[in-house]
């Protein structure tokens, strides 16, 4: 009977220990919940956007909190393929997917497609195949249901330098690969030639050449939907002041030199680092391209695209827009905003802002920009570990 009783109060300890064990938990994930809300609309009461414009989070807890040096911890590039916005967590190793069957603005969950990757960056499609380019090399995977892969289908297609600036950022165009590869350095002069460049290569990774150079970091770059030229980002050199050397957009040419890292900017001579004597110029045209926009220093301009779809005025139409990371070495820091350009006068202008606020608390770094087939942005962040939606109220 002793024995009976002793079980009888042991069952119930255990009773009352797993709901203890649930409460906790329950209770834990409702403080999670409320902490991410709070974060949410924290950011989105800050963000700053012209009239009639309207921002809600698409998608969040993207990534934010890896362990990974730097500030690249959370989401980074993204492409839609079928309607779904895929996204790159390089601090996971991982790519996700976003669905939004219900058309309400928000993803419905978080699907990981593939993991194990080498710091993921940029993605690309080509039917049903993503192509990933990681830090060290290309692969590309087929998709079981148009949403996720298996690790066995990974095809290797080229290997890429590591190290240095590892961002690794890809586009498919006319079948064919090209791949933006950053320098190693803050500015030096390269052993290996596909450093500061950008790459093409065949669909199959194959006769892989230098598309152009002297480009020091194109983190992102985008073909023009009328013209086809390539538009690209530049993150140019530090330690030369709070405003100098300019950031850049640049129209990448086949076969151009875009001067790093001698020359920045409109064609100007870095005689800091480059300390030779020349018969001539060594930054004039057409030996080197200058910029095409020069930006405002230390901004880190990352993800940019064209406007052509319906969702925002007419007056917004053909304008790119950049995302600005944000600096890291300026005492007054800039940047943590979207900018738009207008292309007719080539000037830029505060589109979204608000992610750094008047003390210069950091609340999020705008990383890449994409439009949907509403003409819808979507653009990343990866601090906050957020992907935002801004679209115009008509």
């Amino acid at each position: 009977m002793g024995r009976q009783k002793s079980l009888v109060f042991l069952l119930i300890i255990m009773v009352i220990g797993c709901n203890a064990a649930n409460t906790n938990s329950n209770d834990a994930a409702k403080i999670q919940t409320n902490q991410t809300a709070k974060s949410e609309n924290l950011i989105l009461k800050n963000i700053n956007l012209p009239a009639n414009f309207e921002v809600g989070v698409f998608a969040s807890d993207l990534g934010k909190g890896f362990n990974l040096p730097g500030p690249n911890k959370g989401v980074r590039f993204m492409e839609f393929h079928k309607n779904t916005l895929f996204v790159s967590i390089p601090s996971a190793g991982s790519i996700i997917a976003l669905p939004d069957n219900n058309d309400d603005g928000k993803a419905d969950k978080n699907i990981k497609v593939i993991d194990g990757l080498n710091r993921p960056h940029g993605i690309a499609f080509l039917d049903d195949f993503m192509y990933v380019a990681n830090e060290g090399s290309v692969i590309k995977v087929k998709l079981n249901d148009g949403l996720t892969a298996d690790k066995p289908t990974i095809e290797h297609v080229t290997d890429l330098p590591e190290g240095g600036h590892w961002t690794r950022t890809i586009r498919i165009k006319d079948n064919e690969l090209f791949v933006s590869i950053g320098s190693s350095c803050n500015v030096c002069i390269e052993g290996d030639e596909r450093r500061a460049s950008i790459l093409k290569c065949g669909i199959d990774g194959g006769d892989c050449k230098i598309f152009a150079k002297g480009i020091r970091n194109a983190v992102g770059f985008v073909f023009h939907p009328e013209s086809n030229e390539m538009y690209a980002t530049e993150n140019s050199r530090d330690m030369l002041g709070e405003d100098l050397p300019p950031d850049e957009i640049n129209i990448v040419k086949e076969g151009k030199n875009y001067g790093w890292p001698i020359c920045y900017g409109k064609n100007i001579h870095d005689d800091d680092f480059d300390k030779n004597t020349y018969i001539r110029n060594p930054c004039m045209e057409p030996f080197e391209e200058p910029s095409f926009i020069d930006l405002q220093a230390h901004s880190a301009p990352l993800g940019l695209a064209f406007n052509f779809g319906n969702n925002f005025p007419e007056e917004y139409k053909g304008d790119l827009f950049v995302a600005y990371h944000g600096s890291w070495n300026r005492k007054v820091p800039t940047g943590y905003k979207v900018v738009r350009i207008d292309m007719k006068t080539k000037q830029v202008h505060d589109f979204a802002a608000g992610w750094l606020t008047e003390n210069n608390k950091v609340l999020g770094r705008p990383v890449d920009i994409i439009f949907d087939k509403e003409g819808i942005m979507y653009v990343s962040d990866d601090n906050a570990g957020m992907v935002y939606r801004i679209a115009y109220k008509k």
